[in-house]
């Protein structure tokens, strides 16, 4: 794989004699690595550990993660080891936190990180401006299965006339992707200085936009996943002149082969290089608020102009009483949503309002059931939800032959002796989704869009986590 010529010559200029090992890792294997889910998983893993992850670990090999039904239970999530970095901000310097948002959020990999280290009170806002791409954001977090989530596709932009509202912003700012170098071709062949000028001004623009939406005293982490100084220090100088942004230090161990910061006056700024660290491309930095904001000509953010919604009232239909049951005991706020019978902690209602009034709001709390008529049909979203209650429905123990079947959204059947009516199908114990046992037969309920496609069977069982 070639790399583009201005790039070489950059890096150059920025490693010195250390830019032909650099160079060497660059066109080498990535790592892979996992990071584990607590909430569904318990056990041991008997991988080596990502130094600066609690719950990361790295594989030996690559395995065909798509024949992994713990994978798509949620138990585990496929993550770069260097963007795992993010947990030691949040760990020196999060304190307390109410909302905290994941700005450019997909697919996912730093929100579950997030919501795993958050306080378990903290409300989590995913957001992700592609429609797509944010399918596939809601799709992570309803796998990863927490109650207290949002996700939401807007534009940075659209969350500034909101104020003060978040404790913590991580912005994974979009980017030039030269750390992705080795993993992804395509960002090799779009790469080039015009593109790295666009993204550090794009990048900016963003910072500007969502810097009024974080509280005084709140933390924002910028990172992103390219080398070059114009995306990663110049803009942390910027934010430190510009926003009266506090940089932090972040505790590191020489161990880890953390590269510091390549422009004297940011002092504390953290880059993960192929050939020092095991991992990809990543640069991240912490920035405090201040308490008391500094004048600048950014202190007025002019406010867009929206037109009123017209509320059309629709008649809605009671919530049926069975749904109330199927979560463990807490205070939810029960409503049916169109032929969505929706839980929200009561807590969460005010912010999922004002949310709602200028975003656009994919996911909240947990869809319960879809009505049909006078039927109430459980959701695969309950059966991914850590709030699900154990005994609130029959569970059936799936062989790995049949757990693969059931992803593919094939028909399965069940032994003889489970009861008629919705079943949940698990592997290893982990819940995988909903079936209607009719006792010939049981009527596969996984979602169609989300179905494994490939015709292909791997040889043997594809086990990541083993015990």
């Amino acid at each position: 794989m070639p790399l583009p010529v201005e790039f070489e010559h950059t890096m150059r200029q920025l490693l010195g004699a250390d830019y032909e090992a650099f160079r060497e890792a660059l066109l080498g294997e990535p790592a892979v690595s996992i990071r584990i889910n607590r909430d569904k998983w318990s056990e041991a893993v008997p991988y080596e550990r990502v130094p600066w992850a609690a719950e990361g670990y790295y594989l030996p090999e690559r395995p065909a993660f798509t024949f992994d039904p713990l994978l798509h239970a949620g138990s585990y999530y496929v993550q770069e080891a260097s963007s795992m970095f993010v947990e030691q901000a949040m760990r020196q310097h999060l304190g307390e936190a109410r909302v905290a948002l994941d700005l450019c959020a997909a697919p996912g990999g730093k929100s579950t990180l997030l919501r795993s280290l958050l306080p378990d009170e903290c409300v989590l806002v995913s957001n992700e401006v592609i429609r797509p791409r944010a399918q596939v954001l809601a799709e992570n977090i309803t796998k990863w299965g927490h109650l207290r989530c949002m996700v939401t596709s807007n534009y940075p932009a659209d969350f500034t006339p909101l104020g003060p509202l978040f404790d913590l912003i991580l912005v994974d700012a979009p980017c030039s992707g030269e750390g992705m170098f080795r993993k992804d071709e395509t960002a090799v062949a779009e790469w080039s200085p015009e593109n790295v000028a666009v993204c550090w001004q794009r990048q900016r623009d963003i910072l500007t936009d969502i810097w009024p939406t974080l509280r005084p005293g709140g933390l924002l982490i910028y990172s992103t996943c390219t080398f070059n100084t114009a995306e990663d220090e110049e803009n942390v100088r910027w934010m430190m002149d510009a926003l009266g942004a506090t940089l932090l230090p972040i505790e590191t161990d020489p161990s880890w082969g953390i590269t510091p910061s390549l422009v004297p006056d940011v002092a504390h700024a953290y880059r993960f290089l192929p050939g020092r660290t095991r991992g990809e491309g990543f640069f991240l930095a912490a920035l405090r608020k201040p308490v008391d904001p500094p004048d600048n000509h950014l202190g007025d953010v002019p406010k867009a102009k929206r037109g009123k919604r017209e509320k059309v009232k629709r008649p809605t239909m009671p919530v049926p009483a069975e749904c109330k049951g199927w979560l463990t005991a807490s205070d939810y706020i029960f409503k049916v949503q169109g032929t969505d019978v929706v839980a929200l902690p009561t807590d969460m209602e005010e912010l999922h309002a004002t949310l709602s009034e200028r975003l656009y709001v994919l996911k909240a709390g947990v869809t319960l059931a879809e009505l049909k008529g006078r039927d109430a049909l459980p959701t695969h979203e309950l059966a991914m939800s850590t709030a699900l209650r154990s005994d609130a429905f029959t569970r059936c123990e799936l062989s790995y032959a049949d757990a693969l079947r059931y992803l593919r959204r094939e028909a399965i059947v069940l032994p003889s002796d489970m009861p008629r009516g919705f079943v949940i199908v698990t592997y290893r114990n982990i819940p995988l989704g909903f079936v209607k046992n009719i006792g010939n037969r049981a009527n596969n309920l996984y979602p169609q869009e989300w179905r494994i496609r490939s015709g292909h069977l791997p040889e043997g069982e594809v086990r990541v986590l083993v015990n």
